[in-house]
């Protein structure tokens, strides 16, 4: 529901995506004619109704009393740059519970070109899978389709999961020293059984060995990135004081 409040207007007496540029573009404002939207429509209709295939039968069930209401291209956080992400809107009975679903588009990993390609022919399923096997809680409808021709004809891969799906984080700016030791240790902890959920745990304690090398190794490592955060805000105040770049709420 908050994501709706942010995101929908009625419109007609129904819920629409509205446009929040830059970050949120509906499909009217990307295709040109009328036509084009009803068939790349009739595109997200039916990989949605693929998508409902891939759960249990519970959550199945749940996803076959939502009927698609509209999608649009929305921007992603920084890891995420350069691929293609959606916002979908899924409607009930009636509009007092909507369903957002999210597809984002799912690469390859950098360290194939390393260690070979795995096992998954589909990146979509690859990351489904990734989530599933590290998050010790994972979402209810993490499943994987492929978008034979998008909007640029171009075969891809996507993860789909429920946008918003309870995720969590400290107001990490608002904490003292002791909390956010405390908040790190528990994001590292948190991490190493990620990995030691799906990773080999004896090769990689084998690796770490057990002295302080690679504790002593990884605070370099975090001291320079500071160092490196503290520059880049230099470089970018910089070019807004400069006049070089625009800067503005919401910007």
């Amino acid at each position: 529901m908050q994501e709706a409040g942010k995101v929908t207007r009625l419109v007609d007496g129904r819920p629409r995506i509205i446009a929040g540029l830059p970050l949120v573009v509906p499909v009217a404002g990307l295709l040109p004619g009328q036509m084009d939207q009803e068939a790349f429509a009739a595109q997200i209709r039916d990989l949605i109704a693929r998508c409902r295939r891939m759960p249990e039968t519970g959550r199945r069930f749940l996803l076959e009393q939502y009927e698609y209401a509209g999608m649009a291209r929305k921007v992603a956080g920084a890891g995420s740059a350069g691929t293609r992400c959606w916002i979908v809107l899924m409607l009930g009975r009636d509009e007092s519970g909507p369903l957002f679903l999210q597809a984002k588009e799912a690469e390859a990993p950098v360290l194939s070109r390393f260690a070979g390609a795995g096992k998954y022919a589909s990146m979509g399923r690859r990351a489904a899978a990734g989530q599933r096997l590290m998050q010790a809680s994972s979402g209810i409808f993490p499943g994987w389709q492929r978008a034979e021709a998008g909007l640029d004809g171009r075969q891809r891969d996507f993860c789909v999961r429920q946008l918003r799906d309870w995720k969590y984080s400290i107001a990490i700016e608002a904490l003292v020293p002791r909390g956010m030791r405390s908040y790190g240790e528990r994001c590292g902890r948190t991490l190493a059984r990620a990995h030691a959920r799906w990773g080999d745990r004896i090769a990689i304690a084998a690796c770490l060995g057990g002295s302080g090398v690679f504790g002593q190794a990884i605070t370099e490592f975090a001291a320079a990135c500071v160092g490196q955060a503290e520059r880049d805000h230099q470089a970018l105040s910089g070019a807004v004081a400069a006049g070089r770049l625009p800067a503005g709420p919401g910007m």
